[in-house]
């Protein structure tokens, strides 16, 4: 299947489920207090055992293409976990996850599994927005003496914040679908209007201090 089909065909099936919303003129309002045209749930993707089945697949697929053996798969909390342990059990890996802050008991890993020094290790990410949740997992990997050979996600948003973010920490990433496949699926598949592209491109170059435009009908 061509890399440009599967992304798009992957962002329809996120936009059926409601694991990705998009409201251009009734925005959400994000933790960060950012205002939002999209809303991104991949966890939504567990409760639906085909779509489930495939995006596991896929993404098994890209790590092998891309990255090629590793020795271990790492999930980041909390998202990626589910999904992390399905690709590490289809390509019969070691498995951990990564937390996004230590246990306040006990050895305080950030680290929850077996990692070993020196071991190739794909991190698996259900989203990436500004990246910093993300390369803080690869962070932890690092400093358990481990390299990152690559991280694996099912979506991007690709802000040019990500983008550079993830080349200084020298990340090699790779997605199954983005926010590109995203619009061009929704205009497909009349999710959107036309009228509503411009609003939802404006909002990824500079999504901190986007404002939603009222159209007058």
């Amino acid at each position: 299947m061509a890399m440009k089909q599967l992304d798009k065909l992957v962002a329809e099936k996120l936009l059926e489920i409601s694991a990705i919303k998009l409201q251009p003129e009734l925005p959400f309002t994000w933790a960060s207090g950012w205002n939002s045209p999209i809303y991104t749930d991949n966890r939504k993707t567990l409760s639906y055992p085909e779509l489930r089945s495939f995006l596991k697949v896929e993404l098994c697929r890209l790590i092998l293409e891309r990255f090629g053996e590793a020795d271990a798969i790492a999930g980041v909390a909390t998202g990626a976990i589910a999904m992390g342990a399905l690709v590490a059990d289809t390509i019969g890996k070691p498995y951990v996850y990564v937390r996004s802050t230590p246990k306040d008991h006990g050895l305080e890993n950030l680290i929850e599994g077996n990692l070993k020094p020196g071991q190739r290790v794909v991190v698996i990410e259900d989203l990436i927005s500004t990246g910093g949740s993300s390369l803080k997992a690869v962070q932890a990997i690092r400093a358990a003496g481990c390299e990152v050979i690559g991280m694996a996600a099912l979506f991007t948003y690709q802000f040019p914040i990500a983008i550079e973010a993830f080349r200084k920490a020298d990340v090699d990433l790779c997605t199954l679908s983005n926010y590109t496949a995203l619009l061009d699926a929704a205009l497909e598949t009349n999710y959107i209007r036309k009228e509503d592209l411009d609003t939802l491109t404006e909002w990824r170059k500079d999504p901190a201090s986007w404002t939603p435009v009222k159209r007058n009908e």
